[in-house]
This record gives C-alpha cells, sequence and structure tokens, in this order.
C-alpha cells in the first residue's frame, strides 16, 4: 500500500508540474475580479505547504528559501509582498525535487506518530505522518483547480 501511496504523489505532482509548463509566467502574477491569490502564488504555496506537512511538521529541516514562508504561507498574498517572488523556474525546480525528497523521506513513517497533533484550518485534526501526507494531495487539488480558473479567468478577458 505504501508504493500505492508514493505513487499516487507523484501522480498528483506530475498534474501539478504539467500544469505550471502550459502557463505562461507572464499572466502568472495577475490577480483576476474574485480571487485573493494569483498563479504564482498558487503554485509556491503548493511546495509550501506540502514542506511543512511532510518534513515541518515532524520537525525536519525544511528544503525551501526561508522567503517562501513569508510568501506563500497560509494566509499571504501577493498584494502583501515586499519581496521578489520566484521564478516560475524556481518553483518548477522546487516542485521536481520536493517530489524526490519526500519519496525518500516518506517510505516506512507514515504510520509514525506526528511529534504534536495538526489541525487544519478547517478543525481536522491529523495524527500520524500518513494522515497528513494523504491530506497533501487533497490540498495540491483544491490549489490545481484554482489555478485552471485563474487561468480561465485572465485567458478570457
Amino acid at each position: 500500500m505504501e508504493q500505492t501511496i508514493i505513487h499516487h504523489m507523484e501522480t498528483v505532482r506530475k498534474i501539478t508540474e504539467q500544469t505550471m509548463e502550459k502557463i505562461p509566467e507572464e499572466i502568472s502574477d495577475i490577480i483576476p475580479d474574485g480571487f485573493n491569490n494569483n498563479i504564482r502564488w498558487n503554485f509556491g504555496h503548493i511546495a509550501f505547504v506540502q514542506e511543512k506537512l511532510v518534513f515541518g511538521l515532524l520537525g525536519e529541516e525544511m528544503g525551501l528559501p526561508t522567503n517562501y514562508e513569508r510568501l506563500f504561507g497560509a494566509g499571504t498574498k501577493p498584494a502583501e509582498w515586499e519581496e521578489m517572488a520566484p521564478s516560475f523556474a524556481e518553483i518548477a525546480a522546487i516542485l521536481t525535487g520536493q517530489k524526490e525528497r519526500i519519496r525518500d523521506f516518506i517510505q516506512g513513517r507514515l504510520d509514525e506518530k506526528l511529534p504534536t497533533p495538526f489541525t487544519n484550518r478547517l478543525g481536522i485534526k491529523f495524527y500520524t505522518v500518513g494522515e497528513v501526507f494523504l491530506f497533501s494531495f487533497y490540498h495540491e487539488a483544491l490549489h490545481i483547480e484554482t489555478i485552471k480558473r485563474l487561468y480561465q479567468s485572465i485567458s478570457s478577458k
């Protein structure tokens, strides 16, 4: 079952990577009416949250530049950025490298208890590495759908 779960993570991430390849970076900073964030923010947010759920909650060092939390953490938005956001190429490299690091790190750890249970913004509590890892697929898919809606909104103008 563990290999099936890891394969699913790789499939979800492949969809994310393919989506990123289809979107021109030139439009990635547009925030259409009705949205709080842009396409670049959503891709960076996927990378940040995945890193936090897999590595950060276990107290492991997160393999992201330190500014990712300031730029892409929950509750952040591009309108409040005080620094230059990373390029699509940088975010894409992080997403790809992250997939490989997670695959190596997570094996044999899905049943491991988190040092402290994690409660997400909806009030759902997670107790194990596997629980937050599986939730991360749902989170990534939600943001891919948001990216698609952003792209449609921008392209229809």
